[in-house]
């Protein structure tokens, strides 16, 4: 990691360990000669003015995340597709990315700085809606691209395609393409397999499809997936990463493949993936 000169400090609203950690951190950074940028969510804290979180990371070496997975998701979209480090800090709750506890939050700042640090480079999902000859809408996604039912108590149609082969017509209430990163995420919850971040794969998971034979499906990170809409205009909706979204109208092509974008995440030194699983899915001990 190069010289550190400019922090980014991005923190989820309304949570109490904040209000003293904060200011805290801030002048931590300053007595150190580090410049703070920071959104206004973290202004709050600090009693100080703040910018919009999408300006944040501009000329940052460096981007501190307090709160839970939710804010680290925000950060990662603010940054896109820069390499700026997300250091990531969990204020409370399960956290699958946050692993950094608010008591190591220093001595591994300090660590970081002097380059001691592990980066975990998690590979980001381009996701495409085109609209007849057109892109109607376009993101990257870190965890995971959701394609669920507007309606109430009605099942949707999507036919998928990988690399061009026909896979099936899913009878769903949605369709999760998920990431090895989201594989903990919405995708679990909905009976997904939990996949190693380092496997180059993409995980389809429907959402209480009406064939029970309609079990998740790996493929390579390297496929094409088409999933077209044959649901009334605007009775799916699609959601990135849980947090933006668009509705889908009939005939609508859903497009996603594993960009060569990298967010750099630093972990702490000695934990590896199994111990975040250990202690977050209350795995036991030996």
């Amino acid at each position: 990691m190069p010289i550190i000169k400019t922090v980014g400090v991005i923190s989820k609203p309304n949570v109490p360990a904040a209000v003293e950690l904060v200011p805290t951190l801030i002048e931590w950074l300053r007595a150190r000669g580090i410049a703070a940028r920071i959104d206004e969510e973290t202004a709050v804290y600090a009693l100080t003015p703040g910018m919009p979180r999408r300006e944040v990371p501009e000329g940052c070496d460096l981007v501190i995340v307090l709160g839970g997975d939710g804010t680290l998701l925000s950060a990662a979209r603010a940054i896109g597709r820069r390499e700026t480090p997300l250091f990531p800090v969990n204020l409370g709750g399960l956290g699958f990315l946050t692993a950094i506890t608010i008591d190591e939050l220093f001595p591994e700042l300090e660590r970081a700085f002097r380059g001691e640090h592990r980066v975990a480079k998690r590979r980001l999902l381009n996701t495409e809606v085109q609209r007849g000859n057109q892109v109607a809408y376009s993101h990257d996604a870190l965890n995971d691209a959701v394609l669920s039912k507007s309606d109430i108590a009605r099942m949707i149609d999507l036919d998928v395609y990988v690399d061009e082969q026909f896979m099936c017509t899913y009878k769903a209430d949605g369709l999760i393409i998920a990431t090895p990163t989201g594989s903990t995420a919405y995708s679990l919850s909905a009976g997904g397999p939990i996949i190693f971040p380092s496997v180059p794969t993409i995980c389809l998971t429907p959402i209480c499809p009406h064939m029970l034979t309609n079990r998740p499906v790996l493929v390579p990170e390297t496929s094409i997936i088409r999933v077209i809409s044959r649901g009334p205009d605007d009775s799916v909706f699609l959601t990135i990463d849980g947090q933006v979204g668009a509705p889908i109208r009939q005939d609508d092509t859903l497009v996603c493949h594993s960009t060569q974008y990298t967010l750099h995440l630093i972990r702490p030194p000695r934990q590896m993936f199994f111990d975040v699983l250990r202690q977050k899915l209350k795995w036991g001990e030996r």
